[in-house]
């Protein structure tokens, strides 16, 4: 123990220390408060005897406080600073994102960046980037390891438990991750886009995307630029190991075949945060405004939906509205609709999955349809037997059918499988009894033959005396 602890003089466990790695791995810079809600969600429903909420903040994140520190001697983790309500920040060392990869199991070129602003103005932007991935994912805590708390931590336990689940684990998310326009994925060229978070969650239908953060400080037409950066990565082709010329972006990450309904490009979240002056909805409208170019359909009145060929779905919401009501809930708003839609809802397109799925079933139906018909003609067609007049079954029919063996062919096709079986057994008898018939007669031949030759006899011995 002594040992463990001369190295580790905190007194973290190898667990704890590899789930601030992954944390911080993926958010590249995160607060204490912010590894513990994503790692250990279960202790955010511990101490709650504590007189104060700072006091209740420092008992449950102790643990990660005491693992960053012991990953800061080891030199793979630095102080980032304080956030402006004077958290302590902390990331990785070049180290440490090193051993993240390996603990993610991710190559280096899928680490990402350092946040844009860790270390300076308080890191409020990387912080909204973290707060987003906590309120997409929604860590919901092990009740077990609640189950010695007050009633009241119980409850807000299993109300957690309860609600709508998130989307994905932390593992599902990559932060500062650059869409070169030119260059590679490790050195992209200037002029390049960095998204601030890249989602691949296809078992929760959200096969990719991409997700901005604003914090209301910045201008709409910067914001409103960064798409045409977008687009610009969204088109550029490259050669996959399998020689077939594609996008960039589908030879990194796997997305349903853009030909199966349309070719759109992949959608992105904008996510406002009303921290500095500028409105939120101010800021949505002026950003579809500029943006329009890049994401209006074109109407199809006869189906009744959008086409967004070579578009991209652009998607608004608020960290308060995806706090509330998590993405299961109606926080998004598609620019182009006019109504806030669950997050599946607002990147697909919900008519055209309806035309399209309408269409299948009037296929399928005309289908029943057609297969009927060809039955009933089938069965008008189907040969009757001449003796009983049954019709043919299936096979008796396939049977005195034209087959390539002559040799295979019915004696009797137009009668059923019974009644020829019962004429070949009397035309066996008959030809049975017709040889029976035959060989008495020859033997009553040969016997009247036998019969006068020994008449003849008799006469001749009579003239001999």
């Amino acid at each position: 123990m002594a040992g463990k602890r001369e190295t580790n003089e905190a007194g973290s466990s190898n667990g704890l220390r590899s789930d601030v790695l992954r944390v911080l791995g993926v958010l590249k810079v995160a607060t204490a408060d912010q590894i513990q809600r994503l790692a250990s969600p279960h202790l955010t429903y511990r101490h709650t005897t504590k007189e104060t909420p700072a006091k209740r903040k420092e008992a449950r994140t102790a643990s990660h406080r005491g693992a960053v520190n012991d990953l800061r001697r080891h030199g793979l983790a630095v102080d980032g600073g304080r956030t402006r309500g004077g958290e302590e920040v902390r990331l990785l060392t070049k180290d440490g994102l090193a051993a993240a990869a390996i603990d993610l199991d991710r190559e280096p070129e899928e680490m990402g960046g350092m946040p844009r602003s860790a270390g300076r103005s308080g890191a409020s932007h990387p912080v909204t980037v973290n707060e987003m991935v906590i309120a997409l994912i929604r860590p919901k805590p092990d009740l077990d390891l609640v189950a010695g708390e007050p009633a009241e931590a119980r409850a807000a336990a299993r109300a957690a438990v309860d609600a709508p689940d998130g989307i994905g684990t932390f593992t599902s998310y990559a932060t500062e991750v650059a869409l070169p326009v030119k260059g590679t994925w490790k050195n992209p060229a200037i002029g390049s886009a960095r998204a601030d978070i890249v989602l691949t969650a296809p078992e929760a239908g959200v096969p990719l995307l991409f997700i901005e953060a604003d914090n209301c400080t910045e201008e709409a037409v910067l914001i409103a630029a960064k798409f045409d950066k977008y687009v610009r990565f969204f088109q550029r082709m490259e050669k996959d190991t399998d020689g077939i010329e594609k996008p960039l972006w589908r030879t990194r990450w796997s997305a349903p075949a853009g030909e199966q309904y349309e070719r759109v490009h992949p959608p992105v979240l904008l996510v406002f945060h009303q921290v500095g002056k500028r409105s939120a909805q101010s800021q949505t409208d002026k950003v579809a405004d500029l943006t329009r170019d890049h994401w209006q359909g074109r109407w199809h009145a006869g189906e009744g939906f959008h086409s967004y060929d070579r578009c991209i779905p652009i998607v608004a919401t608020t960290l308060d509205l995806l706090r509330e009501h998590g993405p299961a809930g109606p926080a998004f708003l598609r620019f182009g609709r006019d109504h806030r839609e669950p997050l599946r809802d607002a990147v697909g397109n919900p008519r055209r999955d309806a035309y399209v799925a309408r269409r299948r079933q009037a296929d399928r139906e005309e289908q029943r349809r057609r297969a009927v018909r060809e039955a009933a003609a089938r069965e008008a067609s189907r040969p009757v037997c001449t003796d009983c007049r049954r019709k043919f079954t299936d096979d008796r029919w396939e049977a005195v059918g034209y087959t390539r063996d002559w040799t295979g062919r019915q004696t009797h096709p137009y009668l059923c499988e019974d009644c020829q079986s019962r004429v070949v057994a009397a035309e066996q008898q008959a030809e049975a009894g017709e040889r029976e018939r035959q060989e008495q007669e020859r033997l009553r031949q040969e016997e009247e033959a036998e019969q006068a030759e020994q008449k003849a006899g008799g006469w001749f011995s009579r003239f001999r005396t």
